[in-house]
Parts: C-alpha cells; structure tokens; sequence
C-alpha cells in the first residue's frame, strides 16, 4: 500500500470534519494519534457525541521518514469509560460513526 505523509493525512482527514458533525450529529471531532510498538502507528478522530468521548482510528505502519501506509482497512472505537471493551472490525469510518 502507498505510503503518506503524516501530515497529509491529517489534512485530509481534517476536510471532513464538517461533514461527519452534519452527517453523524457529533458534537466535536479532532484527529487522535497514538505511536505504537515498533512501526506501528494509530491515525483517526476523537469524536464526542452526547457527553461521551470515542476514539476512533486505524492502524498505520510507520516507516524510516515519517511517512504512514495503512496496515489493514479496519477501523477500532474506543471509549473513555474504563469499563466498556474496545469494539473492532469495523470496516469503514461510516460503520464506525453511524454505532456511537
């Protein structure tokens, strides 16, 4: 798969924030970034919706520049409450956003 930079991901992904806030009714989304184990790398939104905070990302594979190559098209939502497990296998950002 084709390497990006980082950078221009994020761009990308930050042109669609109005649409999922009119789409999906969020009340906030931001872009979430984790650094992973070895190369690996987690891209995606912080979306709040309802009082509630999802993370919601994919994983990357980073490589020597910086530049980021997804490493499966599967999208993960976290929750901030503790209590609840992550839910996985969402094979689309809509699947994802259209379930919190």
């Amino acid at each position: 798969m084709e390497s990006l930079p980082r950078e221009q991901l994020i761009t990308n992904m930050q042109n669609s924030f109005q649409t999922y806030i009119n789409q999906y009714g969020v009340d906030h989304i931001g872009i979430f970034e984790e650094e992973g184990q070895d190369d690996h790398y987690y891209l995606g939104y912080t979306v709040k919706k309802a009082g509630k905070t999802y993370h919601i990302h994919s994983p990357y594979r980073k490589d020597s520049h910086g530049d980021l190559s997804p490493i499966v098209n599967e999208w993960t939502i976290e929750s901030d409450e503790p209590q609840k497990q992550d839910l996985k296998g969402y094979h689309s950002l809509d699947s994802a956003l259209r379930d919190i």
